[in-house]
């Protein structure tokens, strides 16, 4: 259904999609807390805030709580696949201007980041130019990437940006590399209360539960190869090495496939690695990770996943080029003939843990989402004096949210004495 505000698949979807909201709320509090200060203190009002994020139930409680903030918002998936339907009839449904559902074509998926483009125009075509009032959120730099190309006219009102994602501040830091970037752009990802937290902790479960329901297979005993040992892969292996799979870790950096060998994981190169996997899952924020000629050493029957943000990770294009049969198994389970073997791929290539799942649990994304809300505010308080270009939020704001979450876990901690500030700040005292 489309009209001017909106466009969504399934808009009689609302009432459930508002029972999913109201549970992801009820494992959001921190969160919670950041929109109840909202709710009286206004710090967004007058800001219109363009979203391009996954559409999950989580991602609409970040929407509330900026509506709450006194925004004005607009929202599309950051992927074809990752929308929650429910979700988007019913954010929709309170108002916020979504443009996204579940199975977008490319040329869709690319005119919903345009109409997300067209909602933070509308005020300058209407004549209240000359205010800088815009912020935009992204996961993945596609809409950064897509304003910087094609809307340059809309930046100097744009106050600044927050970006979720590795990959996408991967792709800022080579804009601010090559001078590209024009206005400055939070990094997100790099609080640790949403890298440690969500790449983490968060991908790892995630991944996991992605992979199961799409094949229902048991992991223990399984050859479990996890392709990057980033935060992400790193949380990816733990939780395998959990469920009793044998981990064997790829990389191309000698620091990070030393950790590996230190965590306990056998480390060899893809090609090597395929040779006896059951399961390989790419998480690396690159291209071209396992390629179709890498395949022709894998072992008959191994299951492909990506975990990374975009589907350029296995070379989904090359493996059909050489399949002489393909087959759909079950829903995001497809069977590939090459010769006398049988490939399995998940998800299409895509991000397993949201194509297949439903993403992170609340409770993770809760602590990403107050870094992404609280991202916002210091934008507006600081409109002006930032530079163009990546920053990170304040310490004093990622142990803010540390301490949110911790209080709605109902946890205490100690506090250090007026004498241990002192010595921590001294030199002169020693053996």
């Amino acid at each position: 259904m489309q009209n001017a505000k909106f466009k969504v698949k399934k808009p009689g979807l609302a009432p459930q999609g508002k029972k999913n909201l109201a549970w992801a709320e009820s494992q959001m509090g921190a969160l919670q807390e950041v929109k109840k200060r909202f709710e009286k203190e206004k710090p967004l009002s007058g800001i219109k805030i363009g979203m391009a994020l996954h559409v999950t139930k989580e991602t609409g409680v970040l929407a509330r709580t900026l509506k709450a903030g006194g925004a004005k918002i607009a929202l599309t998936s950051a992927n074809p696949l990752s929308c929650q339907d429910d979700v988007a009839a019913a954010l929709a449904d309170e108002g916020i201007s979504v443009f996204a559902w579940r199975g977008e074509t490319k040329t869709e998926y690319y005119q919903n980041l345009k109409n997300v483009i067209g909602f933070l125009s509308s005020r300058l075509r209407q004549g209240f130019g000359g205010q800088a009032n815009l912020i935009t959120i992204d996961d993945g730099c596609d809409l950064v990437s897509l304003i910087h190309e094609e809307y340059k006219d809309l930046i100097p009102n744009i106050i600044g940006g927050a970006e979720e994602t590795t990959t996408g501040v991967i792709r800022l830091r080579a804009m601010e590399k090559d001078n590209a970037l024009l206005y400055p752009m939070v990094a997100v990802n790099d609080s640790r209360t949403k890298h440690l937290m969500d790449n983490y902790i968060g991908t790892g479960q995630s991944t996991i539960d992605g992979i199961l329901r799409a094949t229902s297979i048991l992991l223990s005993g399984k050859n479990f190869v996890v392709c990057g040992f980033g935060e992400c892969g790193k949380g990816v292996a733990r939780h395998a090495d959990g469920m009793g799979a044998n981990v064997i870790v790829c990389e191309v950096d000698p620091f990070r496939a030393l950790q590996a060998i230190m965590e306990g994981y056998r480390v060899m190169p893809i090609r090597e690695a395929l040779k006896i996997a059951d399961v390989v899952v790419t998480v690396t924020g690159n291209k071209s990770v396992v390629t179709a000629s890498d395949l022709l050493d894998a072992k008959d029957g191994v299951i492909l996943a990506n975990s990374g943000h975009f589907d350029v990770e296995i070379d989904k294009a090359g493996l059909e080029k050489m399949a002489t049969k393909k087959e759909k198994i079950r829903p995001h389970l497809d069977a590939y003939k090459i010769k006398s073997k049988t490939i399995y791929l998940l998800g299409e290539g895509r991000i397993i843990n949201l194509v297949a799942a439903e993403g992170h649990p609340s409770e993770i994304m809760s602590m990403s989402f107050c870094n992404q809300a609280l991202a916002v505010e210091y934008l507006v308080k600081n409109k002006g004096k930032l530079k163009p270009g990546v920053h990170i939020l304040p310490k004093e704001i990622d142990d803010a949210i540390a301490s949110l979450q911790l209080k709605a876990k109902g946890v205490k901690i100690d506090a250090l004495t007026k004498e241990q500030k002192e010595y921590l700040k001294s030199w002169q005292e020693g053996t």
